[in-house]
């Protein structure tokens, strides 16, 4: 069965929210990375990078979200979009993964965990992150979906962290993009992601942001 190595941050809900719409039997393993676990021996054996997510397909291993989107759409051959979207497809995929992602993820950081507040740091990852929802918001204008006319994994990376607007701009940013809100409005409406964001819900990961959990994300800030 497929091993789904989880914390319940974006990247690793995109996954979610692919296994939950196409139904994969798959085993949730919980890698707690505000403990630490993600450094472990056993689970870099799985991702050299230590990061979340990870999976485990009977034997190949692919870490990555984009990567293991792009990997159980063709394994499964769903939500790929029709032939003459691939370009589209791989684009917008890739877009996210090296722009939407990253920004936003940075923007979190220097807004709400860096030790002190740097203002230019500030400044400069969340005004990319609004260029990439401006992007995104451009667009879908008339449109349902980010490629073509169905829902694909593009939808679900995006999801994935368009989920997390608050905290990468702010609660009422979408109001700034009525296209990516009505496009969001229309993919969080989808049963599966009910059930995504229930995935994990029984496990007790470490909510706490103590030196503990600081030293495990960014370890690179701590020199002992």
């Amino acid at each position: 069965m497929l091993k789904f190595y989880f914390h319940p941050t974006p990247n690793p809900m995109k996954v979610a929210l692919f296994l939950e719409e196409s139904g994969l039997p798959y085993e949730l393993i919980p890698v707690d990375t505000l403990k630490g676990e993600q450094h472990l021996p056993a689970f870099r054996q799985i991702n050299p990078n230590g990061k979340l997510p990870a999976i485990d397909d009977n034997g190949t291993v692919v870490f990555d979200s984009n990567a293991i989107l792009l990997y159980l759409a063709e394994k499964t051959t769903s939500f790929l979009g029709q032939p003459e979207d691939r370009g589209a497809l791989l684009s917008w995929l890739m877009f996210i993964a090296t722009g939407l992602g990253p920004f936003s993820g940075q923007s979190v950081h220097f807004q709400r965990m860096a030790p002190e507040p740097i203002p230019y740091a500030i400044n400069r990852y969340r005004r990319e992150a609004e260029r990439h929802y401006a992007i995104l918001d451009a667009h879908l204008k008339n449109r349902e979906f980010m490629v073509g006319n169905s829902y694909t994994i593009v939808d679900m990376a995006a999801w994935g962290w368009i989920d997390r607007v608050a905290m990468v701009l702010d609660d009422k940013a979408l109001q700034r993009f009525p296209n990516l809100a009505r496009w969001f409005k229309h993919i969080d409406s989808r049963p599966a992601v009910g059930r995504a964001r229930a995935v994990g819900k029984d496990v007790q990961f470490k909510s706490e942001r103590d030196e503990v959990a600081l030293r495990a994300l960014f370890p690179q800030n701590f020199t002992h």
